[in-house]
């Protein structure tokens, strides 16, 4: 008893070790993929952690203190692709809480919590690099708002459930989940609610404020939103 003890605590030491580490290999669709358990997988350590942790399916969100790196950074990218930053940090900030080792139970990775396929669209080689991911994520949003024709709302709803479950349903889909994000996403979120596309009306696009509207939704979640595709009994502030 005493020898299968020990064999299990090691085993158990191992297993620890290895959910602090980072690894990458290629799936059989030829997909980039980064995770942190990879049985069975030929895959490359990317980052070393040198912590021993409690092994889990998700990593503990980390608020760090200085993220005046990654400010940086938001800002140059939402410049780059003409963004408001303070909208990429609220995404950031309701994502990964700017944690850019962060890595979901469905696979999202780093601060913006990309997805394997969407970092392989977006051309994010490590999406645990802050410049990579966030300059990733930043073009993804940017696409769903061309996409959505410059809802914000809708843009949120896709950045979290797929663009084509929003478009499926024509609304923010009544997911809780995906409700609650765009809520919470919105209400960090103090800036314009439409952006402009490409055109003559662009300017004048940019410059509009669109009413915000407030409605309690069946399931009790609040939600936040200026658009008016699925609107009853709103509350406009």
């Amino acid at each position: 008893m005493r020898y299968i003890l020990i064999v299990f605590c090691f085993v158990l030491f191992i297993f620890t070790a290895a959910y602090a580490d980072i690894y990458k290999y290629v799936d059989e669709n030829g997909v980039v993929c980064y995770t942190d358990a990879p049985f069975g997988k030929n895959a490359k350590r990317v980052i070393k952690d040198n912590t021993n942790s409690t092994p889990t399916q998700k990593p503990a969100k980390i608020e760090f203190k200085n993220t005046d790196g990654y400010h940086h950074i938001v800002h140059e990218k939402s410049r780059e692709y003409n963004m408001d930053p303070s909208l990429i940090k609220a995404v950031i900030k309701t994502e990964s809480n700017w944690n850019s080792r962060a890595i979901s139970r469905k696979g999202a990775m780093g601060l913006m919590q990309l997805m394997p396929t969407t970092a392989s669209e977006m051309n994010v080689r490590n999406p645990f690099n802050p410049e990579e991911n966030i300059e990733g994520g930043t073009r993804y949003l940017k696409y769903l708002l061309e996409r959505f024709n410059g809802d914000l709302t809708l843009a949120l709803a896709a950045y979290n459930a797929g663009p084509k479950t929003v478009e499926r349903f024509g609304l923010v889909p009544p997911i809780t989940e995906t409700r609650q994000y765009v809520s919470k996403v919105l209400s960090l979120y103090n800036g314009k609610m439409t952006y402009p596309l490409t055109g003559k009306d662009s300017a004048k696009k940019e410059n509009r404020r669109e009413p915000i509207y407030k409605i309690v939704m069946k399931d009790g979640t609040v939600l936040f939103t200026n658009s008016t595709l699925f609107l009853k009994n709103p509350v406009r502030f």
